[in-house]
């Protein structure tokens, strides 16, 4: 398989690749965490500042300009920036967006990929970008420790005629053994015993990188904490009790020296991350006195989308205020005309993958585990339609809630009965009496699907033959009968026979638009008064999927 070029397709891919492999690797990051405090939480911010990274690359999926791309990427991080590895990683991506518009501009054009020298080039820029946001000083054992290593090693590989994914396969050695040498840099690691936990998590994003170029992922082994390489360490001090950050607007550059010397007055951990917007800064410090923090940046500018936590020393977990908002409904669906359908209900959406012959039970847990993320909500509602094995959807939902997410999965065993709950959610009553409530919906709704036999067979009704119409219920042939719309018809009626309001019919891909008018027809003469409403979702599978409410 040849290596891939590094193309706006591939830059998202890779935003979305680390994503992933930083869910993995989060809890591995943050045991590292002890530099500049020890608040186990380096991991969730990269985390959720890639995700806003990620998040705005979708956002521009329709350029295939690599210089737009990339700034649109810095933007997001910037503005989704959390905590002090975030500000950083805010950085590293504005080095990828200044180079490749430069790169854009002396094209007088679009760009189409980054090489092995815009990549370098972009990297070195990096390193100096977050000097700067640090306030010019370049401290030893740090991310920009690795970061510098591997700008190096690629623009050494590139300088001498070596492709791009050559050169990020040097990088990324390089990268491991810059991170392996922190501990002898940094007094902090080596009295915890441990490497870098910035610079793991940038090697984190080399991979993802390097196995989105040349399709293979790179194998490293776990850095966990091990025995303290200094004996009887001096006490640290009392670290300080908040975290504030906030973007800055309409800020005059001759303002912001003044501002880095209040804020470090205040406390430290100052970084003043320049967005590549013009007057623009992401502004982030450690202080006990959080209101002073903010003024001084309101003495600057126009201060916009605050943040203020309190940091706890020790193993962490998302705190509250990393979800956008208190509570989602997931929703796993399969064909286009389903997601439309759920997401206009307000539902996040997560579908089976597309290569899947068959959606059915084709969720794995780590994608569900990435959707709780992405939801961004504190309690999420997981609607698994049928889509999910129940395996991985305890492993899913168990990974979810180690993550400090209030995970609820309902039993929803169809995508009609995922409608009925999703109808009656209500995000502003408890979580346990709107859960009750979704799931009772789900529990009346009768539901059923019909397919078409593909070989001859003994049924509970009677012998089919190929192309006959089955009725299902309850994972048994209910009805035989000569085409799909018979089969419908026929196991409309016996849903019906307990009695119902509303006749729900999704249409699955491929069936023949004249099956809904059938249906249409026969419920409105044959079951007057009963309301009929009709999707065509697209799904994969069965011809139809039928519920009775």
């Amino acid at each position: 398989m040849p290596d891939r070029r590094l193309d706006a397709s591939a830059l998202r891919d890779w935003a979305h690749a680390a994503v992933d492999d930083l869910i993995t690797h989060t809890d591995e990051i943050n045991r590292l965490n002890v530099f500049p405090v020890a608040d186990s939480d380096t991991g969730t911010n990269l985390l959720f500042t890639m995700r806003a990274a990620c998040g705005a690359a979708e956002a521009a999926a329709d350029t295939g300009d690599v210089s737009l791309l990339t700034a649109a990427m810095s933007e997001g991080a910037l503005h989704g920036a959390r905590g002090n590895s975030g500000v950083i990683l805010s950085q590293i991506l504005r080095g990828l967006a200044d180079v490749t518009a430069s790169a854009a501009e002396d094209t007088d054009g679009a760009l189409a990929d980054v090489d092995a020298v815009l990549l370098g080039a972009a990297l070195r820029h990096a390193v100096g970008l977050v000097v700067f946001s640090m306030g010019g000083q370049l401290v030893a054992g740090t991310i920009v420790s690795v970061l510098q290593a591997v700008a190096e090693a690629i623009q050494q590989r590139a300088g001498e005629g070596a492709g791009l994914a050559e050169a990020l396969t040097a990088g990324g050695e390089a990268g491991v053994a810059a991170l392996e040498r922190t501990p002898d840099q940094l007094d902090a690691l080596a009295e915890a015993g441990v490497v870098d936990a910035g610079g793991r998590g940038f090697l984190v994003l080399i991979d993802a990188l390097i196995a989105i170029v040349t399709g293979h992922a790179p194998h490293r082994d776990a850095y966990e904490p091990g025995p303290p390489r200094i004996d009887n360490p001096a006490p640290e001090p009392a670290p300080p009790q908040f975290e504030v950050m906030y973007l800055l607007a309409d800020c005059d550059a001759s303002a912001l020296v003044p501002l880095r010397a209040r804020l470090e007055h205040l406390g430290d951990s100052v970084a003043i991350a320049a967005s590549t917007e013009a007057d623009r800064y992401s502004i982030h410090v450690h202080t006990d006195d959080a209101g002073a923090a903010v003024e001084a940046g309101l003495a600057a500018g126009v201060v916009s989308r605050i943040q203020i936590s309190v940091l706890s020393v020790g193993p962490a977990r998302v705190s509250p205020g990393s979800w956008s908002r208190e509570r989602a409904v997931l929703a796993v669906v399969d064909g286009d005309g389903a997601a439309a359908l759920f997401d206009q209900e307000g539902a996040c959406v997560l579908r089976p993958d597309a290569a899947l012959a068959d959606p059915v039970n084709g969720v794995t847990a780590r994608e569900l585990l990435r959707a709780l993320v992405d939801s961004g909500a504190a309690q999420v509602m997981v609607l698994p339609n049928g889509y999910v094995a129940a395996e991985e959807l305890v492993a899913g939902c168990t990974a979810g809630i180690s993550w400090g997410i209030d995970v609820v999965a309902l039993p929803t065993g169809s995508m009609v009965q995922g409608l009925a709950a999703l109808a009656v959610h209500d995000s502003a009553r408890h979580a346990v009496d709107d859960g009750f409530s979704m799931a009772r919906a789900a529990a009346a709704a009768r539901h059923g699907s019909v397919r078409t036999a593909t070989e001859q067979a003994l049924t509970w009704a009677g012998t089919c033959e190929p192309g006959d119409g089955l009725g299902i219920a309850g994972d048994e042939v209910l009805v035989v009968a000569d085409d799909v719309a018979g089969a419908a018809t026929g196991l409309i009626d016996l849903l019906l026979v307990a009695g119902g309001e509303l006749v729900t019919v999704l249409i699955g891909d491929g069936t023949d638009p004249a099956v809904a008018e059938a249906l249409s027809r026969h419920v409105h003469h044959r079951h007057p008064g009963i309301e009929f409403a009709i999707y065509p979702t697209g799904h994969r599978g069965d011809a139809l999927l039928i519920g009775v409410e």
